[in-house]
């Protein structure tokens, strides 16, 4: 069995899961920061209804920061069991509030949150699964490129003027479809690692 294959993580015999000492690095300070600015931009994005060049700056500001830890953590070695659980949770965090936000302010069709939501939920549910019991599953090249193409249609209708908006749901057709991809990908792959029985030690 190539476990190697589905990226799944555990550690070696003997090894504790999680030494919470060596989870305090910088990238994951960064995550946490970046968590913290989540809220600022969305109420932001509320009050500007999106226009504003503060909800732009903070979105963007919040993106490059995921791109800097994610950098640190690989080229000075910090990458950590906990950064890949809460690197991931707060990107999905973080683009499911500019989702529902920049809906309440009419600037995205409602299908677009919905489908982010639900895609999401059914991670984070999967994940909260695995780790439990103590395996950690990395991203992969599809649920990267789909957090790319998101936030690249982002950033477009940050800067759309109002006569513009019509075009927001056809900026939207291919991250959505990276989204439906990634979720049946990881869906699969899930299914695989449960069905090859490497789970049930850890029941």
């Amino acid at each position: 069995m190539n476990i190697k294959k589905w990226q799944v993580e555990f550690p070696p015999a003997g090894k504790e899961f999680m030494n919470w000492k060596e989870q305090i690095t910088i990238p994951n300070i960064l995550t946490l920061i970046r968590l913290a600015c989540i809220p600022g931009m969305a109420k932001e994005i509320y009050d500007s209804g999106g226009y504003s060049k503060l909800s732009a700056v903070l979105f963007l500001a919040i993106w490059f920061t995921d791109i800097l830890d994610g950098w640190i953590a690989r080229h000075f070695n910090q990458v950590s069991d906990l950064g890949k659980v809460l690197d991931p949770l707060v990107d999905k965090i973080f683009q499911i509030t500019t989702g529902i936000m920049m809906c309440v302010v009419g600037r995205l069709p409602l299908w677009v949150p919905v489908i982010m939501v639900i895609k999401e939920l059914i991670m984070i549910i999967g994940g909260a699964f695995l780790f439990k019991r103590e395996y950690v599953v990395s991203g992969k090249w599809y649920g990267k490129l789909t957090t790319v193409l998101t936030a690249i249609a982002f950033v477009i209708i940050f800067f759309l003027p109002k006569e513009k908006v019509w075009i927001t749901p056809y900026l939207f057709i291919l991250p959505i479809g990276m989204t439906l991809f990634s979720l049946v990908s990881y869906g699969r792959d899930a299914i695989r690692v449960y069905r090859s029985g490497i789970l049930d030690d850890k029941a």
